[in-house]
């Protein structure tokens, strides 16, 4: 099995030979993230896959705000440029969770904490987010995920 920078790296030189311009640009400047990251510090380190993802998610985020600012000021070249080179960069995130899919979580966690006997009130919060964030990681909102179990605790 291959790690997410390894696929990068090789899809480096599929973008080449496809001669796909923007996702070749757009993977490049990924890598050179990563490989700042690896070496900003002290010590150089290696990222993780889950290090990569969440590296992953916040360019593609960037991107998309970018987008909407070039939007806002009537650069509309420069936003379609900024959403491809974002969607390039969501094909090596997992496919996001729909709103029922996380409730589906939520209420399992919940269950299990029941079955172990504990009273569930606002001050579980924590008990319950744990496991859910843990299955969740990175495929849908933090804070939307915080809203649906306070909505169940409450």
């Amino acid at each position: 099995m291959t790690t997410l920078k390894e696929r990068l790296h090789a899809d480096v030189i599929v973008h080449m030979k496809d001669r796909n311009k923007v996702a070749l640009t757009t993977v490049r400047n990924v890598l050179g993230e990563i490989e700042t990251r690896e070496k900003s510090g002290k010590t150089p380190i290696e990222l993780q896959d889950d290090q990569v993802m969440a590296l992953l998610q916040k360019e593609a985020a960037k991107r998309r705000d970018t987008a909407l600012i070039y939007t806002e000021a009537g650069e509309n070249d420069r936003a379609a440029a900024e959403i491809a080179e974002a969607e390039v960069i969501e094909t090596y995130l997992p496919q996001p969770l729909g709103a029922d899919e996380v409730e589906a979580i939520v209420d399992e966690a919940i269950e299990a904490l029941k079955a172990d006997g504990v009273e569930l009130s606002m001050r579980q919060m924590g008990a319950v987010m744990k496991p859910v964030t843990a299955k969740v990681a990175g495929r849908f909102d933090g804070k939307a995920v915080s809203e649906i179990v306070r909505a169940r605790l409450a």
